[in-house]
């Protein structure tokens, strides 16, 4: 499979740029919803109190690569089944036509959306994102 190196590091900028907003977004919401806090601006700021390690941290698994796969449907049907596949064979599965398709990172569901076609080629819309309780709780039970 070849890659674009371009354009996954600007995939990654643009990742990287939406952790961001996103980290600043809950920061402020927090702000707005807790309770007072003392005030913070005579408080020294130590190489081990937070941001610049936060940062490091994310870009040191930014660049682990993850197993992003769309399934369409599932089926179980006998091995006899299986050997007499041939071109032109329609294997019919659970899902509904017009039904979201599972988003799984490694395994994991962590969304679900549509099809779409960009530029020729196969893409998926999210339409759903499961939460990160959601998530853990799947994997506890799995």
């Amino acid at each position: 499979m070849a890659t674009d190196t371009p354009n996954q590091d600007a995939v990654a900028d643009d990742w990287a740029q939406a952790l961001e907003e996103q980290a600043s977004a809950e920061s402020a919401n927090n702000a707005e919803d807790s309770a007072p806090e003392f005030d913070r601006v005579n408080t020294p700021v130590t190489p081990n109190s937070g941001a610049p390690n936060a940062m490091q941290d994310i870009q040191m698994v930014l660049d682990i690569p993850v197993q992003l796969s769309v399934e369409l449907g599932r089926t179980k049907v006998p091995i006899k089944y299986i050997l007499q596949l041939a071109q032109g064979s329609v294997v019919e599965l659970d899902a509904l036509a017009g039904e979201p398709m599972d988003v799984l990172i490694n395994g994991y569901l962590i969304a679900q959306g549509e099809v779409v076609v960009v530029n020729e080629k196969f893409g998926i819309r999210l339409t759903d994102i499961v939460t990160p309780s959601e998530r853990m709780r799947r994997i506890s039970r799995g």
